[in-house]
């Protein structure tokens, strides 16, 4: 039961909040004015707050101010009969959850405080989850221990049982079909089937009835009926790998799916309802295929209710000696051979690899390595490593003139466009573009001020 704390000088106020949140099934404490709420806060915590904004002594924003310092995770909603919004920008930037005018409807004010105390339950959750992954080296069949990969990790927790289809993007490599298998695992449709198919990968004369399979006698070769990949799935959930390769008249009979739960076999005249999740994945920027006309964007807006971003491996290199021990454990069994370890250098030529291929590339390194060696730990040597990406490493670096240059203004140069690059990525977001850069935010703050970046 959740427990919230009612703050208003208003006593007939007081009491309609707290009859109707008792209604509600919350349990429900009063005070008169900002002193008194502060004296119960120090004794114990609550879920939700629910203030008036204009009090004697002090205000809701100072109280506001107040609550967060004690107990940041409490939701604090502002109630006033003087709104603005000025007011309501600044209650937002003290850490209110909501902001609400006293001529109030009953219904919104119940939808805000559910709202909040699920938000806040779901914050509870991902931090009781981090806690508990934070001793592992992976989940499903993911491998990984850095801050990127636990974050996916209770992506997929909090995601795994919702309807809703997912659209997981990234690099060639980075894992996306595990993703999607993890989802499907944690999901309710577990025991029911778990279908991949590369949109990319089958031409595009037989994609069709790959996906939606055919009658007998629909084309040359088709002797009798044959269940397509979405009758397969039907319960479970249908991962359409390489989606941007969709052919543009697949995407009208895939939208119609989506939308309507049916489709027809190649040839048939009957509609088949199905009941599967989707999830899509691909490695291109699918926004931009829509404004390129590429892609459908009523499709595209369909398949990405919940979208997962996955880490290229170059920005989750602590996860690289941990990837490293897992694949030599593997192959050394694959190829009866007893490698137990790797090399200090040859790990360190690992870490300093920009791994464009990812993780699969990785994978491929190791498993070649294992083969190659003769003792029982990988040495450098037989660690076959790309050489034109060495290449691609020359053409960032400016050739040296003649004359010279000068080295602190092409460092400057250099640091602030790998600032901004950073800044670009994270949206805006400063504390997560020093989480990118490897610094911290005070640090970043003093090399935009230096740069001018503002």
């Amino acid at each position: 039961m959740a427990k919230i704390l009612v703050v208003d000088d208003d006593q007939g106020m007081r009491e309609f909040l707290e009859i109707m949140m008792a209604r509600e099934g919350y349990q429900v404490v009063t005070a008169g004015d900002a002193g008194k709420a502060l004296a119960r806060c120090r004794k114990e915590t609550f879920d939700l707050i629910i203030t008036d904004l204009k009090m004697p002594k002090m205000d809701g924003l100072g109280f506001l101010k107040e609550v967060k310092q004690l107990s940041p995770e409490t939701m604090v909603i502002l109630i006033t009969a003087y709104a603005s919004g000025e007011t309501a920008v600044n209650a937002m930037k003290e850490g209110a959850y909501d902001y609400i005018e006293k001529d109030f409807a009953i219904e919104d004010l119940k939808r805000i405080v559910r709202n909040a105390l699920a938000g806040k339950e779901v914050k509870r959750d991902d931090a009781l989850f981090l806690k508990e992954v934070g001793e592992a080296v992976g989940f499903g069949n993911m491998i990984g221990n850095s801050r990127e990969m636990l974050k996916v990790y209770a992506t997929i927790k909090k995601v795994a049982d919702t309807p809703a289809n997912m659209l997981i993007l990234g690099e060639s490599g980075t894992g996306k079909e595990l993703v999607a298998r993890a989802i499907h695992e944690n999901s309710s449709r577990r025991k029911m089937p778990f279908v991949v198919i590369n949109c990319g990968g089958i031409p595009e004369n037989l994609l069709e009835s790959e996906l939606f399979g055919y009658i007998k006698g629909a084309f040359t070769g088709a002797y009798s009926d044959k269940a397509g990949l979405f009758e397969i799935a039907h319960g479970g959930t249908i991962f359409l790998d390489e989606i941007a390769e969709l052919p543009p008249l697949l995407q009208v009979k895939l939208l119609r799916v989506v939308q309507e739960k049916t489709f027809r076999r190649v040839g048939g005249a009957d509609d088949m309802l199905v009941d599967v999740r989707i999830i899509s994945a691909t490695n291109q920027n699918l926004a931009d295929n829509v404004k390129i006309g590429t892609f459908r964007e009523d499709l595209y807006y369909r398949l990405n209710v919940i979208p997962l971003q996955l880490p290229p491996l170059r920005d989750r290199k602590e996860d690289i000696p941990i990837l490293t021990k897992h694949f030599i454990e593997k192959y050394s069994r694959e190829f009866g051979k007893e490698i137990i370890t790797i090399s200090a250098y040859a790990l360190e030529l690992l870490m300093q690899y920009p791994f464009p291929g990812n993780i699969r590339e990785l994978q491929n390194i190791i498993e070649r390595s294992v083969a190659l060696e003769t003792s029982n730990i990988i040495l450098p040597e037989n660690l076959i490593l790309s050489k034109e990406i060495s290449k691609e490493e020359e053409k960032t670096t400016p050739d040296l003139p003649d004359d010279g240059l000068n080295l602190n203004d092409e460092l400057a140069k250099f640091e602030k466009r790998l600032i901004e690059q950073a800044l670009e990525k994270a949206g805006g977001s400063k504390s997560r573009a020093a989480e990118l850069l490897k610094i911290s935010y005070d640090s970043l703050y003093h090399r935009r001020e230096k740069l001018g970046i503002h």
